[in-house]
């Protein structure tokens, strides 16, 4: 099934990881989905953590959870950075309210912790975020992907091709 038609906000900040960032959105974009990478500010230029560059296509001031169908969140030390960002924060708390696919891999799930998502929710992450996961009030577990709800975890760029095999099959469902 083509997800033609479905659009997902991958978010980008300094100090990304490339492949949690680039390997989403080329499969994602085989799928058919329109990507739109969400900074803090649009048309800025974000470098990873080997300076790889990702432009914003729009910022999360203005992006609408009602425009997207799921959200990515990559790892590196971007999370540090997403986290202390209200708009951007706003934008994962309203698709998860929302019910739509919400995806944190690596040092990802750190952006949930400042959230509600993880509450009651079984994840995985980077294994040096475990306690933070934990004090947020999910249930870590140490496995390649997680799917509990609309929250889907992974836990390093290893797990990648699971990882998004995972979320378009959440979308695929609804």
């Amino acid at each position: 099934m083509s997800l033609a038609g479905k659009r997902v906000a991958v978010l980008v900040e300094q100090q990304y990881q490339e492949m949690e960032v680039w390997y989403p959105v080329y499969r994602l974009r085989e799928a058919g989905c329109e990507v739109v990478l969400v900074g803090p500010e649009a048309g800025k230029t974000y470098p990873s953590k080997l300076g790889y560059p990702a432009k914003a296509d729009a910022s999360a001031k203005d992006a609408s959870a009602d425009r997207f169908h799921a959200i990515v969140i990559p790892g590196g030390f971007a999370p540090d950075y997403i986290r202390r960002s209200e708009p951007m924060l706003k934008l994962v708390r309203d698709l998860f309210a929302q019910g739509k696919p919400v995806a944190a891999i690596c040092h990802g799930p750190w952006v949930l912790c400042s959230t509600t998502a993880l509450k009651g929710k079984k994840v995985t992450c980077f294994h040096s975020i475990k306690d933070d996961v934990t004090n947020a009030g999910g249930t870590y577990v140490d496995q390649e992907v997680v799917i509990d709800g609309n929250v889907i975890t992974s836990r390093t760029p290893e797990d990648l091709p699971a990882f998004v095999v995972a979320i378009i099959e959440q979308m695929q469902k609804g």
